[in-house]
C-alpha cells in the first residue's frame, strides 16, 4: 500500500484540525480512534473515486490510498492538492496567531494548532451538510449524511461511500429525500440547490477563490434556500472569512456558560464581545467556544 507524504506547515497540528468542528464525524469521513487515522472517499478530476486513510506524520500528513490499488504520478499529485484544501494547509495563521497570542485566555490558541478549519473536498459537500445541521440534533444530522452516502453516493470499498455528486441528488424526488434520506423539510431544499449546481445557475466552487467583497459572498450564501444566517456564518469559516459569528443554539449556550453564568443574552451582547477581534472575530467566537475540546486528542 503506497503511502504519500503531504508536508505540512510548522504551525499545523493533525488532530486538532481534524476534530475543529464536527465535519469528521459525518460521512464519507471516517475517524479509528484506537488506529489513530481519518479515512474518507475523494473524487478525482477524471472522476474516479478513491478511498484514502491520513494519519498524523513526523513530517507532515501520510497519506494512503486504499482503494483502488494506484495512484500514478498525476493521481498523487491531485491526492494531495485536495488533501492541501481539506486540510487548509495553504491558509496564512501568522497574524490570526499574533493576535492571539496579545490576548491571555487566548494564548493556549498558537501552541495547540487551532485555528484550520476542517472542510470537504467541495464547496457543494459543505453546503449540503450545514443545511443538514440547521434546526435538528447532530444525532439526526449523521443518519442524514449517512444515507445520503450509503443511498447517493458510490461505494468504493467495504464500508466507504462517496458523498453523492450534485446531480445524484437533484435526480431524487421530495418524496424520496423525505422517506429515505430523512431530510425533513430540507428536502426542496437540497433538491433546488442541486439541480441549480447542475444546471450551472450556480457556481459554487468558486467561493473559495471569491474575489468580491465579504458582505456580497455572505449576500450570495444567503440567497440558497435553506442557508440563514447560522449557516452562512458557519460557511464563511470555512472559506476563511470570519467576519461573521455564526450563531447557533450550541454557540449560544456555550457562551452563557462561559461568560454570563447561564443567563441568556442577546445576539448583540456576544457580537459585543468578539467586536475588538475585527476581522477573526468568527474564529475568536469558535476557539472560545471549543477550548475544552483541545484537552484530549479525541474530544468526541
Amino acid at each position: 500500500m503506497k503511502s504519500i507524504l503531504l508536508a505540512t506547515p510548522t504551525t499545523f497540528k493533525f488532530w486538532p484540525t481534524v476534530y475543529s468542528h464536527g465535519w469528521c464525524d459525518l460521512r464519507p469521513f471516517a475517524i479509528d480512534k484506537k488506529a489513530e487515522h481519518l479515512d474518507t472517499v475523494l473524487r478525482l478530476s477524471d472522476a474516479s473515486l478513491c478511498a484514502v486513510r491520513f494519519r498524523e506524520g513526523k513530517n507532515g500528513i501520510q497519506i494512503q490510498v486504499l482503494a483502488p490499488d494506484f495512484p500514478d504520478g498525476k493521481h498523487t499529485s491531485e491526492i494531495k492538492a485536495i488533501a492541501g484544501q481539506m486540510f487548509r494547509l495553504a491558509e496564512p495563521m501568522d497574524e490570526f496567531y499574533a493576535r492571539a497570542k496579545r490576548e491571555p485566555e487566548f494564548r493556549w490558541v498558537a501552541k495547540s494548532g487551532g485555528g484550520r478549519l476542517l472542510r470537504t473536498q467541495t464547496v457543494f459537500e459543505d453546503v449540503v451538510k450545514m443545511i443538514c445541521t440547521t434546526n435538528c440534533s447532530w444525532a439526526l444530522t449523521k443518519i442524514i449524511t449517512d444515507n445520503l452516502a450509503t443511498l447517493l453516493g458510490s461505494e468504493v470499498s467495504e464500508g466507504m461511500h462517496s458523498f453523492p455528486e450534485p446531480a445524484a441528488i437533484a435526480a431524487q424526488t421530495d418524496s424520496f429525500m423525505r422517506k429515505q434520506i430523512r431530510c425533513g423539510y430540507r428536502a426542496p431544499f437540497l433538491l433546488e440547490f442541486a439541480e441549480s449546481v447542475v444546471s450551472g445557475r450556480r457556481q459554487i466552487e468558486r467561493w473559495r477563490t471569491w474575489d468580491g467583497t465579504t458582505e456580497d459572498l455572505f449576500k450570495e450564501m444567503r440567497s440558497v434556500k435553506g442557508v440563514g444566517e447560522y449557516a452562512a456564518g458557519a460557511l464563511m469559516k470555512l472559506l476563511g472569512r470570519y467576519e461573521y459569528l455564526g450563531l447557533d443554539s450550541w454557540c449560544r449556550s456555550k457562551f452563557y456558560e462561559l461568560h454570563t453564568r447561564g443567563k441568556v443574552v442577546s445576539d448583540a451582547k456576544i457580537e459585543k464581545y468578539y467586536a475588538p477581534f475585527g476581522k477573526w472575530r468568527g474564529l475568536f467566537l469558535w476557539m472560545d467556544v471549543t477550548h475544552h475540546w483541545f484537552t484530549q486528542k479525541f474530544p468526541f
